[in-house]
């Protein structure tokens, strides 16, 4: 039986070995993981924070996921859809505030008047920024000409969580008619398609194994994932599986998820990692602790304040009566108490991306 010390030292981990470290439960051996991630974070991607503004334009969504708030068959939910201008405006102020990238996420449509809309909006804002600002997708499943035409439209990444990599899993968190296999082509599509690709799972899940979260990383190392967004699983009341979540362990799930973003850290090294906003809602300092376990990465919510409270995929989301102003102050503090600094007006590409597309690691100017 290796200890702590001996696994972090090993240049490859193996299945065991990740398993160990998932299972940890002393803290000196806890931080020890978080500081041979925090190690290689630095080595490979440095201790800048990229920052991508996220603009959450619509919560109108065509799909059913049982642990999605803004799911179609929950009635209870105010459904809204931001103007063209109202959504260039929040891109606006990202740039003008020195923000490299955006986020644009919606809830998943696939008709052609909401396929049209965004593919204006994505020319309005790189025409409008000199193509300056860095534009991500997460706007879920599409076909792969909606997602060329977005792509020469200006954007450049796309985050298509995938949730589980467990295909039975998979099946529990969704209903019948969503298809994990069609999702994984999507990811393929986007790739070939040379988007910066970005996927995730959530960690903590009803049923869900740490077998399945140690395959997850592998999934993203086989897919080459150049960006992860995961974080904890938190329930949303209004859902299906919040019943067989009622005895969800919030601080299991965001010491679970720290872990995690230290193994995604160790493992693929030069890839992007986000410290979720749903860290923050599991812990005061969620976001913190998640870039001191390996993330680089945070997404201040850049929608107006109007709108924050109709976004809430989960309980307890942070943020949501603030303005943009505010939550780049209050990230700016943040950052600056864990000596790590903001990379302003940088689109922060991963160097992964550079690496597995021309064999050498390199950074948009």
């Amino acid at each position: 039986m290796h200890t702590v010390d001996e696994v972090l030292e090993k240049d490859r981990l193996s299945r065991d070995d990740m398993l160990s470290m998932l299972s940890l439960s002393s803290g000196g051996d806890i931080q020890k993981l978080y500081d041979a991630a925090y190690r290689i974070k630095r080595q490979y991607v440095g201790s800048k924070v990229y920052f991508r503004g996220l603009i959450e334009f619509s919560n109108i969504c065509d799909k059913n996921c049982l642990y999605c708030g803004i799911r179609k068959d929950n009635t209870g939910q105010q459904r809204y859809m931001m103007s063209r201008d109202e959504i260039l405006d929040a891109a606006l102020w990202a740039y003008d505030n020195g923000y490299g990238s955006i986020v644009l996420q919606s809830g998943e449509r696939t008709d052609p008047k909401y396929i049209g809309f965004v593919t204006d909006v994505i020319s309005s804002i790189s025409k409008n920024t000199g193509a300056k600002l860095g534009i991500t997708l997460s706007l879920g499943e599409q076909d792969l000409r909606t997602y060329e035409r977005w792509r020469e439209a200006g954007a450049h990444r796309y985050l298509l969580r995938i949730e589980t990599s467990n295909p039975d899993l998979y099946a529990k968190l969704h209903p019948a008619d969503h298809s994990f296999m069609r999702r994984v082509q999507c990811l393929r599509d986007l790739k070939d398609l040379g988007y910066q690709l970005g996927t995730g799972v959530m960690i903590g899940l009803p049923f869900q194994t740490q077998e399945n979260l140690v395959d997850d990383i592998f999934f993203f190392e086989r897919m080459e994932i150049d960006m992860i967004g995961m974080g904890p699983y938190v329930i949303h009341d209004d859902t299906p599986l919040a019943q067989a979540a009622a005895e969800c362990d919030k601080q299991h799930n965001f010491e679970l998820s720290l872990k995690m973003i230290a193994l995604a850290r160790i493992m693929l090294r030069d890839v992007n990692i986000a410290a979720t906003t749903a860290l923050q809602a599991l812990h005061p300092q969620g976001r913190e602790q998640g870039l001191l376990a390996g993330a680089n990465v945070i997404m201040p919510i850049i929608t107006h304040k109007k709108y924050r409270e109709l976004y809430q995929l989960y309980n307890d989301k942070p943020c949501v009566n603030e303005e943009a102003g505010q939550c780049k102050g209050c990230l700016e503090s943040r950052i600056g108490s864990i000596n790590e600094v903001i990379a302003y007006n940088e689109w922060g590409d991963p160097p992964h991306y550079f690496r597995r597309t021309t064999g050498r690691a390199m950074q948009h100017p």
